[in-house]
């Protein structure tokens, strides 16, 4: 039980430490102490639910639907660019950074919402939990699955929440309006390099 647990830890963990759009999201919260621990736990609970339900039977559904496959890839497209572009036209705006007022006036649900964007507009999301992690864990016995999805979940909420504390630790510095745009910058460029990736994955699928 305890080398499928660890199983389950270290394969879920090796997955959620690339970076990609969560875990930028995640980053950039904490910097600005702004819903920070809200965001990690939508994070986990996304992948929570995604790693049960993959574990649990869902990779199959996703290998037999390639229309649900190429709808989420595409619609990934599209949000990761305009994602981008917002970050771009943040960093290099006159005006590097919103009053704090301003940020919280006009966040919580526009946090709940691109949060659920970068998670489930994300295909590499499906790819890890029901691809990767529902075919290794499905093919456990009964008894043996639930240690492995307690591993993986574990490492999930682990990890977006140490992410989040540690954003939010070290604020004073990252939430300098220079260091935001260089973070906008640098968050435009990860979620259109990650778009360029899926629009090739996307385009193969015709090929």
């Amino acid at each position: 039980m305890l080398s499928t647990f660890v199983q389950g830890f270290f394969l879920s963990a090796a997955m959620i430490l690339p970076l990609g759009p969560q875990n930028v999201f995640v980053m950039q919260q904490g910097s600005r102490k702004q819903f920070h621990v809200m965001s990690a736990t939508l994070c986990s609970a996304s992948d929570v639910f995604l790693m049960i339900a993959g574990i649990f039977g869902g990779s199959a559904l996703l290998g037999q639907s390639i229309f649900l496959l190429q709808a989420v890839t595409w619609g990934g497209v599209a949000f990761l660019l305009w994602y981008g572009w917002g970050a771009f036209r943040s960093a290099l705006s006159a005006e590097a950074e919103l009053s704090y007022v301003e940020n919280i006036a006009q966040s919580r649900w526009r946090v709940i919402v691109t949060l659920f964007a970068v998670t489930w507009l994300n295909p590499h999301v499906y790819l890890d939990t029901f691809v990767v992690l529902g075919s290794i864990g499905g093919q456990l016995s009964m008894d043996l699955r639930p240690w492995f999805t307690i591993g993986a979940v574990l490492a999930s909420i682990s990890w977006f929440f140490a992410l989040s504390f540690l954003s939010a630790w070290f604020s004073p510095v990252l939430n300098q309006p220079r260091s935001q745009k260089i973070i906008n910058l640098f968050i435009g460029c990860v979620m259109w390099y990650i778009a360029w990736g899926l629009i090739k994955q996307g385009l193969q699928i015709f090929y």
